[in-house]
This record gives C-alpha cells, sequence and structure tokens, in this order.
C-alpha cells in the first residue's frame, strides 16, 4: 500500500529529552523494547529540544546526524521513542532514505509479533489499521502528479478515497468480529457471577513477573520471558483458595508509558476481565529502580478503562534480586493487606500472597444463620440455591427453616433491596 522503504533489523535509534517532560529515564526501556522486536541497535543517537521540530520532530542539523549515521553504519530502519505525525515520519524517511518508525509504531509490531489467538490478532489488526489511517495521505504523494479539473485529476485521488474505503470495511468488519468475542466473554462472565465465583486480575508493568507469577500459582504453562510484552493473550485459570472457595485468576497484558491510544481501545474485550474482577493484583517489579512511576503508569492506564475503583492488592515481585528483602505482608491501619513481598521466580512468599488475598476475598463475604417462616421458604430457599450460597439447612419441629448462608457482601445487599421480606428480620443472633 505504501511507497516506502522496507524495514530491516539493523535499527539506528533516537531518543530526545525534553526537559519539561522528563523522560530520559525512558531510554533502557526504550532500547528494551527495540531488543523485545528482535532489532539489532546499531547506534544510539541522543539529543536534548525544549519541544520538536515541526518539520523532523528532531532539529534540521540532529537531522543531518542521523542520515549521517544511517549512511556510515548500513542502517536500515530510524526507530523513535516519540510519537512523529505523518508529515514529520515522511520528511526522515526522504532524507535518511530508509525506513523511520516511531514508537507507537514499534509497540504495534511487538503486539502483532506477540499475539497468538484468533481474536489477539485482530485487536492488533484493529489497532494497526487505526494507526495506518492517519498516514494513508502520506504514503501515496507520489501518485498526485496530475492537477487539473474533471478528466484531468490524477491517479493518487482515486487511489487514496479506494485505500480508505478499503480501510473503513475491514475496520468495520474487525470491530463486528470483536464484538461477537466480547458478547462471549460477558456470557462467561455472567456464568461466573451466577455461580458467584470471584475473579482475581493480574495487572502491572510490563515485564513486573506477572506471566511467572501466574504459572507459580495455578502451574498453566503461561509462555513468560524476561522481555516486554510477551503476554497478549488472556488466560484464566480456577482456584481454590481457603474460607473463599472456587475462584477465577485472570493473566492481562503489560501496561507501559505512552501505552497507544487505538491499543487500549483494540484491546478493550480484553481488559473487560481487569474491569469486572473482584480484585486487582498489581504486579510490581521491585527490583527496578522505577517502580513508583511504573505503578503510576498503570494506575493512569486503569483510569483510562475504567478499572480504578476496583479493590487491588500491591505484588512486590522479583524480591531475589534484591538484598535483604524477605517475604512478608504490609498492612494498613485497619490491619487489612496491602502489599505483599515475594519472588515468583523462586515460589518464596506465595504462602504469604494466598493468605492476603483470602483474607482481601473473605472480608468480601457475609456469613448468616436465618429462620425462615414457612410462607417465605419455597422462594427465598430456591433463589439461595440458585446462589449456591447454602451451607447448611434443616427444619424446625415449629416449621421454620434454619438455614446458614454465605455469599458476597454486595449481594447480600442487592438481595435485602430486592426482597419484599425484610430479610435481616430473619438472621438469627
Amino acid at each position: 500500500m505504501f511507497d516506502r522503504y522496507e524495514a530491516g533489523e539493523q535499527a539506528i535509534l533516537v531518543h530526545i529529552n525534553f526537559t519539561q517532560e522528563g523522560e530520559w529515564e525512558d531510554l533502557s526501556e526504550f532500547e528494551m523494547l527495540v531488543s523485545s522486536a528482535g532489532v539489532n541497535t546499531l547506534q544510539v543517537i541522543t539529543g536534548s529540544r525544549q519541544a520538536p521540530h515541526p518539520k523532523y520532530y528532531v532539529g534540521e542539523g540532529k537531522a543531518e546526524e542521523i542520515a549521517q549515521a544511517v549512511q556510515s553504519a548500513d542502517a536500515e530502519i530510524v526507530i523513535f521513542n516519540h510519537a512523529l505525525s505523518p508529515a514529520q515520519e515522511r520528511n526522515l524517511e526522504k532524507l535518511c532514505e530508509c525506513r523511520v518508525l516511531d514508537r507507537t509504531g514499534l509497540i504495534l509490531d511487538i503486539f502483532a509479533q506477540r499475539a497468538r489467538t484468533h481474536e489477539g490478532k485482530l485487536q492488533v489488526e484493529l489497532a494497526q489499521l487505526r494507526h495506518l489511517s492517519t498516514r494513508l495521505i502520506r504514503g501515496w504523494t507520489h501518485l498526485e502528479r496530475q492537477k487539473g479539473g474533471i478528466g484531468l485529476r490524477g491517479p493518487g485521488e482515486t487511489q487514496l478515497e479506494t485505500d480508505r474505503r478499503l480501510l473503513r470495511d475491514r475496520i468495520k468488519a474487525i470491530l463486528r468480529r470483536l464484538d461477537k468475542v466480547a458478547k462471549q466473554r460477558e456470557q462467561g462472565r455472567r456464568a461466573r457471577n451466577r455461580a458467584e465465583i470471584p475473579t482475581i486480575s493480574l495487572v502491572g508493568y510490563t515485564n513486573a513477573g506477572k506471566s511467572t507469577l501466574f504459572n507459580r500459582i495455578t502451574e498453566a504453562g503461561v509462555y513468560a520471558a524476561d522481555q516486554l510484552f510477551a503476554t497478549l493473550d488472556p488466560t484464566l485459570r480456577k482456584l481454590e483458595l481457603d474460607d473463599v472457595g472456587p475462584t477465577i485468576l485472570a493473566d492481562t497484558v503489560g501496561f507501559i508509558r505512552h501505552l497507544p491510544h487505538d491499543l487500549v481501545a483494540a484491546f478493550k474485550a480484553t481488559l473487560q476481565e481487569t474491569q469486572e474482577a473482584d480484585i486487582l493484583l498489581h504486579v510490581v517489579d521491585a527490583s527496578d529502580d522505577r517502580f513508583r512511576e511504573n505503578i503510576e503508569a498503570v494506575n493512569i492506564v486503569l483510569e483510562e478503562i475504567e478499572a480504578d475503583e476496583v479493590p487491588s492488592l500491591l505484588v512486590m515481585n522479583k524480591i531475589d534480586n534484591l538484598d535483604g528483602q524477605q517475604p512478608r505482608i504490609e498492612r494498613d491501619d485497619e490491619g487489612i493487606p496491602r502489599t505483599v513481598w515475594v519472588s515468583a521466580m523462586e515460589g518464596r512468599g506465595m504462602d504469604l500472597l494466598f493468605q492476603a488475598l483470602t483474607e482481601r476475598l473473605a472480608s468480601q463475604m457475609v456469613q448468616y444463620r436465618l429462620r425462615i417462616p414457612p410462607q417465605y421458604q419455597g422462594r427465598l430457599r430456591s433463589l439461595f440455591f440458585e446462589m449456591r450460597c447454602i451451607q447448611f439447612e434443616e427444619y424446625e419441629q415449629d416449621g421454620n427453616l434454619l438455614i446458614d448462608i454465605r455469599m458476597q457482601q454486595v449481594d447480600w445487599s442487592r438481595l435485602v433491596k430486592r426482597e419484599e421480606a425484610v430479610l435481616s428480620d430473619f438472621i438469627v443472633h
């Protein structure tokens, strides 16, 4: 579709430090992103500016320096650690005579490599097409040579319109298929809700160790590697927790600073698992010097997908990379677990993690013994059976039903509001 230079694996990296944004610490993460994409770094060019240059993003002198580095190193691609406009990409490609890729394009490329399931591939393609649609007009400038009125219009205009229509049609088709996937996921969630099965969702910065922790807890054999975005497709597994019963654990895609909005939108069906969770396990690489910034970056994405209100438990992972750190639980003033220090790689602290999870989930459960008069027994007993919350029941000599129930606090509150009978009057104190 594009008259552009082919991308290769020999790259020049460009990182500009904007003092007002304080992005200098992102350089090492940028190099990890490039490595995760399977690209070989030949040279890293850095610089400082007050604001991006409208034509080249970098200054004209720095742009010439990049072009000379491409020639001397025989590089095949230039990758920027910033979001470039279509015009800036095109101008740089013309100057450097090679393919130019920005941070968004790099992340999209990594996602395209990692996607395994049909849904994951659709989501990545959707994000790529949305990104591509903003660059179409620049991609076809070489065809816009003939100008004029009726009968004299060049093929570029027609081709551009055709490509835009094809893109729109493909995006609509993908959205329809993803909508079906979203409905299937919603059915699964409704079934779990009917069965009163709590859901635990793993979230965290990319490469924080979520999949390693997931495998340690569930023995699921999910692909885990020391690279960014090793996991794209969500995996669900059932767990048994003491005093809670069966629970569902969901492993999700990792987050990153300046995660492209197209990706967040495309992965909405996947991230729905996070929105609907009963509790989030926020996994953090405790050995990363920037772990506080990483926590903040994850919180920003959680807010963007409207999951910031879901209760969370902080899991400080990779204590095996720290000196003197031992597994432990940190509690707040009310004694509720807030942070657990573990090593998923070595399996240390897993018992404490289960303990903290059990306490947090069990604290959301209520348990009552009810004495129900005969006139209410049929409807209420069938309702409790449907909710699978009956622990014990027996009939007394006077015909009353003595029943022990255990359910989520939120479900009990809904039940009390919905029922005509005042359930609280039936509680045996």
